[in-house]
């Protein structure tokens, strides 16, 4: 071969192989050069939303590029899931799923995708527990005094929830199969609604998320059992779990995943992995949080996915064992 033939090989290689390279999406030092776009499968201004758009905002500071916060609310992170699956896997579109998407596999008879083998996991972010109230006209005041109450008067008792299948409904699903209680499940459109009916008396507890009951709560129009976590929150120290009071292994919470399309290069799950973990342990916003209803955890991916496995098996067997028809 001769130096000029030489030469146009060398060349040629050297054109393949460096348009191959910028054909990859580019990890820390080159990846982001351009606006990140964080789906949220929730509606605007919800817990989820405030946590997603925190983090955004943490986020972008750290790779030094916006991090977009897009509602797409619906079908219980169905919508938003499905557009995360089929976006293209280069690190440019991120999903913060909800507990729904532990559920989601037990009561929807085929998605349009298979969970966790179409995403891949990056950390699992914040967890946040429901708090069993009820209204102050109601002599419960204790775990104990509502089971007694609910088996004296099968199908009596009704405890309200912000939906069908949210975590406030699937923790007086699990109370009742755990307790061998009837009680009637009344679903409404937002916890806002279902506060009002219960402080007015129309119904007679609720699973509530915390956001939506702590002021009622510390003004004394509900009476506050029990947490569904599996420790106690923050703030409310003096409040005991639904565990504690004797229901050992009672744990039911809305919790919140950073996923990505399957795909996406490991190195760029590393990165987004690392700077989500920094913004979720940084004190600001681990208080920014508390007050907010979640507490912070921060994953490694394989830990989120650990727990999703967990949570569909669980959820699983309880929609089973409910007899919750899936749609």
């Amino acid at each position: 071969m001769s130096v000029a033939q030489y030469a146009v090989c060398s060349l040629a290689a050297l054109l393949v192989a460096t348009a191959a390279q910028a054909a990859q999406p580019q990890a820390k030092g080159g990846y982001p050069d351009r606006p990140i776009r964080l789906l949220i499968a929730q509606a605007p201004g919800g817990n989820a939303d405030i946590i997603a758009r925190a983090l955004a905002e943490g986020m972008a500071e750290r790779l030094g590029q916006n991090v977009v916060a897009d509602n797409r609310p619906g079908a219980s992170g169905i919508i938003a899931t499905e557009m995360t699956v089929r976006a293209t896997a280069d690190g440019y579109t991120i999903l913060l799923v909800p507990s729904s998407f532990g559920v989601n596999p037990a009561v929807t008879r085929k998605l349009p995708y298979d969970q966790l083998r179409d995403l891949a996991p990056i950390t699992h972010v914040a967890s946040a527990p429901n708090v069993l109230v009820v209204g102050p006209s109601l002599p419960i005041k204790s775990v104990a005094d509502l089971i007694k109450a609910a088996k004296a008067s099968p199908g009596k008792l009704t405890y309200g929830s912000s939906g069908n299948l949210g975590s406030p409904h699937l923790a007086g699903e699990l109370f009742e199969l755990m307790t061998g209680t009837d009680m009637v499940h009344v679903p409404y459109k937002g916890a806002a609604t279902a506060m009002i009916d219960l402080i007015g008396g129309r119904i007679s507890m609720s699973f509530a998320s915390l956001p939506s009951a702590i002021a009622h709560i510390r003004a004394g129009k509900l009476n506050a059992i029990a947490v569904t976590s599996d420790r106690r929150f923050p703030l409310l120290p003096e409040l005991p779990t639904l565990s504690e009071s004797g229901l050992p292994g009672f744990e039911t919470t809305a919790w919140q995943g950073l996923v990505a399309p399957a795909k996406t290069p490991p190195a760029i799950l590393k990165r987004l992995n690392s700077e989500a973990g920094a913004v979720i342990n940084q004190p600001a916003m681990r208080e920014r949080m508390i007050q907010n209803g979640a507490i912070p955890i921060g994953s490694t991916p394989e830990e989120l996915w650990d727990f999703a496995r967990k949570q569909i098996e669980k959820w699983s067997k309880v929609v089973k064992a409910a007899g919750i028809t899936p749609l």
